[in-house]
């Protein structure tokens, strides 16, 4: 017969092999350091919330905190004066997807792009029919534009509309529209970035749950000064963000126009699918895209996969600051600063 203690050591044993009182893997890993985000998306983890119920909380925080003006109403205001905003959603089992673009009239983007995923067949809404949309099912209509997005905007009119992102027109780099097109010319050149974290950026999202069950997303209100109807890349599927939850997830930030052409995020998943660790997957997704464009990119690619290691890689800037918050240190997000590629 067992002896008591010894029964109940064996069950105490049992209980930790089996994981009731291991501490659960769990991350939340964004761009920036938007700390509140990270902290917001954590919190949701620690509440028994999804992976996808992390994503939209670090987002909706950022949206609200309007992260550096860039995220969020009130920022980023098109060549119109008018502020959109795009975001994206998705789930790593099988990359079900949310997302609007060109949001207007409704500051809960990333809410409205899980409405998207759960409760529509479709993937992407664009525009006054994304608006609709969500409308529709009860959101709010609210403006987007501050008095700070409206002074932007003046400043940038009374700057002869400079810069912006016309080319091969007349008289684009010395005044306001309409423009013409310039015959004469064939400019195939791509100038030097102005983006930065403070006119223009995106948060990107991944997390891991207490399940093993991965989400990515990303919300952002685009380039200032923009030509009305520009997509980020952020809300489209494999560019701002992408995720396999048997690999891992990878969400990207920096000049949208170039690296959609690329599907950083998407590479950055396969890359470590192919048995890649995240930082080395990160570091080959951006030197993809600088290799072509060595003299204008600015950029940032972080990578993470199931088991809870990550990294990040970029290019065109300095350093690249992003939040970490996991189970390994769950009362304290870090912010891990990289050194960026030459």
């Amino acid at each position: 017969m067992i002896e008591r203690p010894y029964f109940l050591m064996l069950w105490m044993v049992g209980i930790l092999i089996n994981g009731v009182w291991t501490r659960e893997l769990m991350f939340v890993i964004n761009t920036w350091p938007f700390t509140a985000a990270t902290d917001a998306g954590f919190e949701s983890l620690l509440q028994g919330g999804s992976s996808l119920d992390a994503v939209v909380a670090g987002c909706s925080q950022c949206e609200t905190d309007q992260c550096d003006g860039t995220v969020g109403w009130g920022g980023s205001p098109d060549e119109d004066g008018h502020t959109t905003l795009d975001a994206l959603v998705m789930e790593g089992g099988r990359q079900d997807t949310g997302a609007v673009i060109q949001l207007k009239s409704v500051r809960e983007a990333s809410k409205v792009a899980r409405a998207v995923l759960e409760h529509t067949y479709h993937s992407v809404l664009v525009g006054e029919n994304a608006t609709n949309f969500a409308l529709s099912l009860g959101f709010k209509s609210q403006p987007l534009s501050s008095q700070r997005s409206i002074n932007i905007w003046e400043d940038w009119k009374k700057a002869n509309c400079q810069p912006n992102y016309w080319k091969n027109m007349v008289n684009s780099t010395t005044k306001c529209g309409p423009y013409i097109p310039n015959l004469l010319t064939d400019d195939h050149h791509y100038r030097k970035s102005s983006i930065n974290r403070r006119n223009h950026d995106t948060i990107g999202i991944i997390t891991l749950d207490r399940h093993g069950k991965m989400a990515a997303g990303t919300t952002t209100n685009g380039m200032n000064h923009k030509i009305p109807g520009r997509s980020s890349d952020s809300a489209l599927p494999g560019c701002g963000a992408f995720v396999d939850e048997s690999v891992g997830g990878a969400v990207a930030t920096g000049d949208g126009d170039i690296m959609m052409r690329f599907s950083p995020a998407f590479l950055a998943v396969e890359l470590m699918r192919g048995g890649m660790s995240p930082k080395r997957a990160a570091e080959e997704s951006i030197t993809r895209i600088s290799t072509k464009y060595p003299n204008s990119l600015s950029g940032a690619v972080i990578a993470a996969n199931k088991d809870g290691k990550y990294g990040a890689a970029c290019y065109g800037m300095d350093k690249f600051p992003y939040s970490v918050r996991d189970s390994q240190d769950s009362a304290k997000t870090r912010v891990v600063e990289v050194d960026c590629l030459s």
